[in-house]
């Protein structure tokens, strides 16, 4: 299960934003890591630069690898609508990150490693996989094994503040919920990049 698992800090120090959550490192020091500090973030980007500075925060935000995400790129590409839209969309609806937005997980790296670790059941059905598509109509569960039950209990806990989406429903009392439909990109997703920046750069 390939995926990137090197320091979060300095990348979302790197960009500017917090990708992987909360992050004190970004608060205390709101500037690119390296020995240049501060004086080395005020360099112009090209056009190019600036495209590409968004699809990396884009991927790592949601924890692909340059392969990967391509394929998503290419997937929305082919399917008929605004491939700005749906690759957010596909993105979106990833198991994983379906479950980071459930609640299971403050991150989507927690999410994630709860899902490949068994713990989630779509459709009455273990998948431990976390790029699974998650489509409107499906059912999402925590399995019931006592691990399962104990680990989704304590990761609801960390995130009890945070609502569930409007195009999800969850019940937080037997942790089933369902997706209800697609989200609408641009009143529900900010994924805090410009995404038709990055269909413009892979499509050059």
């Amino acid at each position: 299960m390939a995926r990137y698992t090197g320091p979060s800090d300095r990348i979302s120090r790197r960009f500017g934003v917090a990708l992987f959550g909360p992050s004190k490192a970004l608060e205390r020091r709101p500037y690119p890591p390296g020995q240049h500090g501060a004086r080395g973030a005020r360099k112009k980007r090209s056009d190019y630069g600036v495209a590409l500075n968004e699809k990396q925060k884009l991927r790592f935000q949601y924890g692909l690898l340059e392969k990967q995400f391509h394929r998503y790129y290419e997937e929305a590409h082919r399917r008929s609508g605004i491939t700005s839209d749906i690759m957010v969309q596909l993105l979106e609806t990833r198991l994983d990150n379906v479950c980071y937005r459930l609640g299971l997980g403050n991150t989507r790296r927690a999410s994630r490693q709860f899902v490949g670790h068994g713990h989630v059941h779509v459709n009455g059905k273990r998948v431990d996989v976390p790029s699974y598509q998650v489509k409107p109509g499906d059912k999402i569960s925590v399995s019931a094994a006592a691990a399962s039950r104990q680990l989704g209990a304590r990761l609801l806990e960390q995130t009890q503040i945070r609502p569930v989406m409007d195009w999800l429903a969850f019940d937080r009392d037997t942790m089933e919920g369902s997706m209800l439909r697609l989200p609408d990109v641009a009143e529900e997703i900010d994924t805090m990049v410009n995404v038709q920046l990055i269909v413009e750069l892979y499509s050059r």
